[in-house]
């Protein structure tokens, strides 16, 4: 487990420094298609009713998640037979592509380039790449909104949560923990043809990520405070919006960075050409600023060391009681 600990650092630093290069092989690709082809063919092979299409996802789940992490953890047990120093590298490398520190800051400041510049479709087309929502109407409070929403939710799916399994259980907890969120992203929608087979990824996204976010939450706000932040709103509304979301942890995070801007974030949204009526989260106390998104990834960097400090106590007690 001490070297896992050390890969996981490495892993941190490494993310830091190169984010996710385009072009660079990534697992997370190998996942995507790996659930695009059983979902084609669980489609084939599963009755096309309700029941039929949640028992196809239920399956899907399985294969996926546990694939992830068998292969990860085969991989790194090959390695170690041949040398420790092998193990190091290569746990440290899958410790880096399960993080999404640096490529969060990365696109969502691509956004904030964009409006800067004042070109609307292209600040529309930085934010379609890191939203699920519909982009081609948003104005510039729209993108700017959907931007820091993004940055404060992924802080806890791309950055807490991660590190957290990673903790645990090492590379191939982080992989298994990777699998669950990527099958939810792809699947994980309430509008046809997803509501049925994305049942069982999205409930078990929803598990998983029960006490990471809520995790995340408590860093956010004491990030917040290092920052100067507004931290007694933060926790007001906090208490007041973590639960102004379909989903059970979403808000959490958010209803932070709400509070510590000062700022209102969620409200109506459109997916797939559907209207989803949603409940505010925070007081607008002014309104929402392009520098708010910078503000967000400072806030998005703050959590994510505090988070990497908690997440090595952790597994320096668990090194100590095994």
């Amino acid at each position: 487990m001490k070297w896992s600990l050390f890969a996981l650092v490495i892993g941190f630093g490494i993310d830091l420094i190169l984010g996710d290069p385009h072009g660079f092989p990534h697992p997370v690709i190998l996942i995507g298609k790996m659930i695009s082809g059983l979902e084609k063919n669980f489609r084939r092979l599963f009755p096309a009713t309700p029941a039929g299409e949640k028992t196809a996802g239920g399956f899907l789940w399985v294969i996926v998640a546990f694939s992830a992490a068998l292969v990860s953890g085969c991989i790194l047990w090959c390695c170690q037979k041949i040398s420790p120093w092998l193990r190091l590298f290569i746990e440290s490398i899958m410790c880096w592509q399960i993080l999404a520190v640096k490529s969060l800051k990365d696109e969502s400041m691509k956004v904030f380039a964009a409006l800067k510049s004042g070109d609307i479709e292209k600040s529309r087309h930085a934010i379609s790449m890191i939203v699920g929502r519909d982009t081609a109407k948003l104005d510039e409070k729209a993108i700017t909104r959907a931007a820091v929403e993004t940055v404060a939710e992924n802080t806890s799916d791309g950055v807490v949560a991660p590190l957290f399994f990673l903790a645990l259980g090492g590379a191939p907890l982080g992989f298994f923990y990777k699998a669950v969120n990527t099958m939810d992203s792809m699947l994980g929608y309430i509008e046809p043809p997803y509501q049925n087979i994305g049942f069982i990824p999205a409930k078990a996204d929803d598990v998983m990520n029960f006490i990471p976010a809520r995790l995340s939450a408590f860093l956010m706000l004491v990030a917040g405070w290092f920052l100067k932040l507004d931290t007694k709103n933060g926790w007001k509304i906090f208490k007041r919006d973590r639960r102004n979301h379909a989903s059970p942890n979403s808000a959490q995070t958010e209803s932070v960075c709400a509070g510590l801007l000062g700022i209102r974030l969620a409200g109506d949204a459109w997916y797939h050409g559907v209207l989803h009526k949603k409940k505010y989260i925070g007081d607008a106390l002014r309104e929402i600023e392009q520098e708010d998104i910078p503000l967000a990834c400072r806030l998005l960097y703050g959590t994510a060391v505090l988070a990497l400090l908690f997440c090595l106590l952790i597994k320096w007690i668990l090194i100590m009681i095994l």
